[in-house]
């Protein structure tokens, strides 16, 4: 079912944000994050979420408003929602590539800002879980879940295939391996420096 899709996509979602709030707590740390790994995660909500993900929700939202638009309207603005989604993105993006170009930032405004990121994504997740999904299970019928059902799965339309389905899930394992490898150096690094007796 397509709800469930979406939900086990908002769990791999998670994955990544559990990544970079370890990149958070380096950084917040005082110490160089892996910037491969964020801009990795960063590439991967500019791709996904962004062009397959939330126009599969919007396309259960819009039955939802022909359907039941009291729901709907008690349910709120999804496409503001996901226009606020974007904006945090391209703003987290903009931090982090002005990082990399050696511009000044405060250490302190950049981890607000992925601080930011991550806590709306999941309080966007959790409203969606909560409120979203609920009212759509609710108010559409089988037949209009058997529309929804056809149209992400329509090889015609480039948005909805399973090949970009595959690749995100290629891209998102990728992501957690190269965080489980930033991590292995960290923790050869830090016995390294104690052993040679540095703190």
């Amino acid at each position: 079912m397509t709800i469930d899709l979406l939900l086990r996509e908002h769990r791999n979602i998670d994955l990544l944000l559990a990544a970079l709030q370890r990149e958070l707590e380096i950084f917040e740390g005082g110490i160089g994050p892996d910037y491969e790994v964020i801009r990795a995660i960063i590439s991967y909500f500019e791709v996904y979420p962004e062009l397959y993900h939330h126009p599969q929700e919007d396309l259960i939202f819009s039955k939802l408003k022909a359907r039941d638009p009291d729901a709907a309207a008690i349910v709120g603005d999804l496409a503001l929602e996901h226009q606020e989604v974007a904006d945090r993105l391209h703003h987290f993006a903009r931090a982090i590539d002005a990082i990399l170009a050696d511009r000044e930032l405060f250490r302190r405004d950049v981890g607000d800002i992925i601080r930011d990121f991550i806590v709306c994504e999941r309080r966007h997740m959790m409203w969606e879980e909560q409120d979203f999904f609920p009212a759509a299970l609710k108010a559409l019928s089988a037949q209009e879940w058997t529309e929804i059902a056809s149209a992400v799965t329509d090889d015609g339309d480039p948005l909805f295939s399973e090949t970009a389905a595959a690749t995100s899930d290629a891209l998102r394992a990728h992501i957690l391996q190269l965080e489980q490898e930033a991590e292995a150096e960290r923790s050869s690094v830090a016995i390294s420096s104690a052993k040679a007796g540095n703190p």
